[in-house]
């Protein structure tokens, strides 16, 4: 008897799931831990990824594909080194002032391509470290200094400083200067401020996350009113670790939302937008969608129809107002797992019945654009896997599975203190607070 449609799509789903994670196997440094930002030979470390890459071995351990220990001696591996890293003021070091640079050399955690020590980036990073103190809770001594050494990184962090006396976060600094613009609007910043919030040592006000949010923008798409991100991972990062069903901040409160049915309308959105395909593309339908951050095809190229297009490479492609040139990514339905089954199972079936070659070593690419004349359907393939959209696929489906790193993160009390000073409450976060420690 051949397997069901949903057994056959709960298989599909934990090949996905194993390939996602098989990457930090792949691409992790041996001795400093550090994980490459895609999987082109010679490619730096980002700590963005390598923070998705401490939450994701959690996700390993409960699923059996590596031991505790051996999980735990990668961990702490990696902690050492950003304990231990030069954290000076001059242009190549690994980092300053308890943040880090964006990239980083591989073999030893020097900056690269004159990258910003960035604000977002580092709380990415620390939200993975925070992830493995609360997990890590065994007695022995790996896992005791895996929970002390992430006290000691979230402490260090000087996310007051950071702010370079304005009333919101900076997006980063260059060894001399603050960066201009900073963070404000819906953006992948939530979690930055949640985490900044509840800094035992160097906390921002809470009149800060005020500001972040006043300039939000509440917008309708069709019948679809929402709190507007164009991206599609904006709508997913912080939830990546954040349980947000339930809770509300003041934005929320008045909106008579929370941020999990927005994530829920924008996915709809992305669906509704790739339906009307505005501009033509190919491929394009309601479970054929994803328009993201992501690379994509660059300079004039030919489409099919004959016709010439100019290609934007590198973008926050977003829906429903752009930029968007045709290019997808096709991990997005999946990345949506805990938030709309129907709509990520339907996407995922539709995205490799019609795109059979996009699977490389059973992981997606970052991106595709089947507009552009190419020798399969799929046109222009994005010769990369990237290491985010990988470690948000191993958390998202894992969360939409069991909801391991809600779970972890719901007894994190810097998460907690953050949501609290934010001023979110409600569901989960109305129970006492656990007397955890603090990682």
């Amino acid at each position: 008897m051949p397997p069901s449609p949903d057994a056959s799509s709960a298989a599909l789903v934990n090949r996905l799931h194993r390939s996602a994670f098989d990457y930090f196997r792949l691409h992790t440094h041996p001795e400093t831990g550090l994980v490459a930002d895609t999987s082109l030979p010679g490619s730096p470390s980002s700590i963005a990824t390598t923070g998705f890459g401490l939450s994701s071995y959690p996700v390993a351990i409960e699923r059996g594909w590596m031991s505790r220990a051996e999980a735990a001696a990668i961990v702490l591996k990696t902690l050492r080194f950003f304990e231990g890293c030069d954290t000076g003021s001059h242009p190549d070091a690994t980092g300053h002032r308890g943040f880090y640079y964006h990239f980083l050399a591989m073999h030893d955690g020097r900056r690269v391509w004159h990258s910003e020590l960035s604000t977002i980036d580092t709380a990415l990073l620390i939200a993975g470290v925070l992830t493995a103190g609360a997990y890590f809770d065994g007695s022995g001594p790996a896992e005791t200094e895996i929970r002390d050494t992430a006290r000691e990184l979230y402490a260090r962090v000087d996310w007051r400083w950071a702010m370079n006396k304005g009333d919101t976060l900076t997006m980063g600094w260059k060894t001399n200067r603050f960066i201009r613009h900073r963070w404000r609007g819906y953006n992948e910043a939530l979690l930055l401020y949640i985490l900044a919030l509840a800094s035992p040592t160097h906390p921002i006000p809470p009149e800060s996350f005020a500001a972040y949010t006043a300039s939000y923008q509440w917008l309708r798409y069709g019948e679809i009113d929402y709190l507007h991100a164009g991206p599609l991972f904006i709508h997913l990062f912080s939830h990546a670790w954040i349980d947000f069903d339930g809770i509300h901040d003041a934005y929320m409160r008045e909106k008579g939302i929370d941020y999990v049915e927005n994530t829920r309308r924008a996915i709809r959105i992305q669906r509704a937008y790739a339906r009307d395909n505005p501009h033509g593309y190919i491929g394009y339908s309601d479970t054929v969608w994803g328009l993201t951050a992501c690379d994509g095809p660059s300079a004039r190229r030919r489409l099919r129809g004959g016709h010439r297009q100019h290609f934007i490479g590198y973008s926050a492609r977003g829906a429903p107002f752009g930029p968007d040139d045709g290019t997808l990514a096709p991990w997005a339905a999946l990345s949506c797992l805990p938030f709309d089954r129907e709509a990520a199972m339907e996407g995922l079936d539709a995205i490799l019945a019609t795109y059979p070659n996009l699977l490389s070593d059973g992981r997606f690419p970052g991106s595709f654009n089947p507009t552009i004349i190419g020798p399969t359907a799929e046109g222009w393939i994005d010769e990369r896997c990237v290491g985010l959209d990988q470690g948000l696929l191993v958390m998202m489906i894992e969360n939409a599975r069991s909801g391991l790193i809600w779970r972890l993160m719901r007894d994190s009390p810097p998460i907690c203190e953050g949501l609290r000073r934010a001023g979110f409450s409600g569901g989960w976060l109305s129970a006492e607070q656990p007397a955890s420690s603090a990682a």
